[in-house]
């Protein structure tokens, strides 16, 4: 809902729970006036008629206090919008009028030639924030700084901020830590959302995972980035984001040229973090996920079984030991295209090795919808290998400084796809193999990280950092639309490529190459702080795991921690036992019972992953299920009964496993095996409104 003053000065949006109000000063200042509880509008004009506080030689009575603050004028904080042109530096803009269209506030400024957008909408209790910058002059203006907003937070005390860091295979880790004066600076200047952070915040002053108040703030950007948290000297605090690393410059828009910010979304909640993340999953089922009332397949992925070394014939073995525990979706991996017999070559020639698959990808696609089964297959269209057909036809197609030797990562470089020409080969190339054979899903993957983007020749190769994303986007649009039928799997070494950005063009997002199933209760916690199970890939592979740790886990542990996500197997089950294939199948079938709450249900995290148990529960109309991990147990320590909660606490409920009958908020003594030597186990506990 959208409120306006009588004097169209003052906005204030509402979503269910929360408002979200800024101020137009006669000055032509916008100022922040409110986010959180919601408020009406009468109030927001009240907090507008206080005065500022009087400026000094030494602070500015604009910091802390601007809705988007530019360079230039009396400011020292950091500035959203850094403009250059060939005269002058900064920003001094009057404001011009305001705009609706259906739920969506624009605010226009005016500086001589640029005009700037302000746009607002709310989502539930998500506020999107994002900036139109139009050229409308004779000259050109270089972006130094293109900000999508900046949040301002409440005046508290003791704010505490949240993040996710990381690094390949050890993705999402969730840290808290206090908030000190000064700039905590997270982001990416690799080139893609990056495994180090994912483009995530929140503050807090004392909340629980049930209780108080969170600020949470994500951007929705692919490429580079950066997030900024200032606790000025006043103690407020702003938070400001957008695409690129530094202020070296953006983009050069030239006349008639404009360029518009990726989405920077914020939320206010006051039910914990539990409470926010809940509200975040909302809002992406419903506004940024494509299909997402659909459920995703339960899935089989060849990799780890084959590697390179794959055939027609091969895979179609793999694929009906895949049917016969109840997969639905058969992916063949990597090494199926070119001369692909290792990752020094092939990338790059999207067809169908002849050796291989001598008719093409069309014969095991067939016989796989045969079994029952869709067909996916993995690609990642943004590198090539130096030993490719399309590198030694277009070597100066990658990303390369004159001069300068081509930095090679995984044996690969990254092509330009800034380039117009990058472009079209990449559309034909997919195009034309999606049209070839019935595919049902593609893994887009991205294995390597931006090194020397160069682009010789371009007047102003800056550009290729944002308009390699806006391309990748482009793209990936063209060919869902063009392919409707066909899902999407952001992939990046794993978890490098995960934001709201690529996720509104993709289904699932490949959250770490790291399938240990111990390992993976952390990184899904954190995950699971901002996005949604409904998109979280979560594989079973084989123990012990030797593409990373070793470690030995049954495969009832496998499952149960896979099975909080979109459950796939990525084991060699050609070399798995009957009693094992069997048993598989038994936990796909629960999976398959459970899914509907799992990927579209409300999440409660009963126990984080940081002592012996951890428990997820998962709400959705009367029912709820509970997936119960022990990690490890000491002699003579019981294990503690889990709280449920999200329940009606009126009603009873009953455990489908157990017949034991118990009230909404129960404490529920779970089935989980102990023993002394601390071995891993784990339980799926089901309850039924009754």
């Amino acid at each position: 809902m959208l409120e306006i003053a009588e004097n169209g000065r003052t906005w204030v949006l509402s979503g269910p729970t929360s408002s979200y109000a800024v101020h137009l000063t006669e000055h032509d200042e916008l100022l922040h006036l409110h986010w959180g509880p919601a408020i009406a509008l009468a109030d927001a004009e009240e907090l507008a008629a206080r005065p500022l506080p009087g400026a000094s030689s030494f602070e500015s009575q604009l910091d802390g206090r601007e809705e988007y603050p530019v360079e230039g004028g009396p400011r020292f904080a950091r500035p959203a919008l850094s403009v250059r042109t060939p005269e002058r530096r900064g920003t001094e803009w009057t404001f011009e009028r305001y705009d609706t269209e259906d739920d969506e506030l624009r605010l226009r400024f005016k500086d001589g030639g640029l005009a700037i957008t302000l746009h607002y909408r709310t989502r539930g209790d998500v506020v999107e924030r994002w900036t139109t910058l139009d050229n409308d002059g004779a000259e050109p203006l270089e972006l130094l700084r293109a900000d999508s907003a900046t949040w301002t937070l409440p005046e508290r005390e003791g704010w505490r901020l949240s993040q996710l860091h990381g690094r390949w295979a050890a993705e999402s880790r969730l840290v808290r830590s206090d908030l000190t004066y000064g700039e905590k600076v997270i982001g990416s200047r690799r080139g893609h959302t990056g495994h180090q952070h994912l483009p995530w915040v929140a503050l807090d002053t004392d909340a629980t995972e049930e209780r108080g108040e969170v600020y949470g703030c994500a951007l929705a950007w692919s490429g580079s980035w950066r997030l900024a948290v200032a606790q000025l000297p006043d103690a407020r605090v702003q938070i400001t984001g957008g695409a690129g690393y530094d202020d070296s410059g953006l983009l050069l828009l030239a006349p008639g040229e404009s360029f518009t910010t990726p989405v920077f979304a914020g939320l206010w909640s006051d039910t914990g973090h539990g409470g926010a993340s809940r509200t975040w999953h909302t809002y992406q089922r419903t506004y940024v996920i494509p299909d997402a009332d659909q459920d995703r397949p339960v899935l089989y992925n060849s990799w780890e079984a084959t590697q390179f070394d794959i055939s027609e014939d091969q895979q179609e073995v793999l694929a009906r030991r895949a049917a016969a525990v109840g997969v639905e979706l058969f992916v063949v991996d990597d090494g199926w295209f070119g001369a692909r017999t290792s990752d020094r070559a092939g990338l790059g020639d999207w067809t169908p090795n002849p050796d291989r698959f001598p008719a093409g990808l069309k014969p095991l696609a067939d016989r796989v919808h045969a079994l029952g089964m869709q067909f996916g297959i993995w690609v990642e269209p943004e590198m090539v290998n130096a030993d490719s057909d399309l590198y030694r036809a277009h070597p100066d197609w990658v990303q390369y400084q004159e001069g300068r030797k081509r930095t090679e990562f995984r044996n690969q470089l990254v092509l330009n796809l800034a380039r117009e020409d990058v472009q079209e080969y990449l559309w034909e190339q997919l195009d034309g193999l999606l049209s070839s054979a019935p595919i049902d899903y593609v893994k887009w993957d991205f294995n390597r990280c931006f090194t020397d983007a160069g682009w010789p020749g371009e007047a102003y190769p800056q550009r290729l950092w944002v308009d390699h994303v806006r391309a990748l986007y482009g793209l990936l649009d063209r060919l869902r639309a063009a392919h409707p039928g066909v899902a999407f799997e952001s992939c990046s070494g794993g978890g490098g490529r995960i934001d709201l950005g690529i996720m509104s063009r993709t289904d699932q997002v490949w959250t770490s190459d790291n399938t240990d199933p111990l390992d993976r209760l952390a990184i899904q916690h954190g995950f699971s702080q901002i996005h949604p199970a409904r998109v979280m890939a979560a594989w079973v592979t084989d123990s012990p795991n030797t593409q990373l740790n070793g470690r030995v886990s049954s495969l009832r542990f496998r499952f149960v921690s896979a099975m909080a996500g979109v459950l796939g197997v990525g084991g060699d089950l050609s070399e798995w036992t009957e009693e094992e294939l069997a048993e598989a199948r038994r936990w796909v079938e629960l999976y398959k019972e459970i899914r509907p709450l799992v990927q579209h249900g409300d999440l409660h995290r009963l126990r984080p992953p940081t002592g012996g148990l951890s428990a997820v529960q998962y709400v959705r109309g009367d029912e709820t299920v509970v997936l119960a991990l022990l990690q490890a147990q000491h002699y003579g320590e019981p294990l503690p009964a889990l709280r449920l909660r999200g329940l009606d606490p009126t009603a009873s409920y009953e455990c489908l496993e157990t017949g034991e009958v118990h009230r909404g908020a129960v404490l529920l003594h779970h089935g989980l095996r102990t023993g002394l030597r601390g071995d891993l186990d784990a339980t799926v506990l089901r309850l039924r409104r009754i």
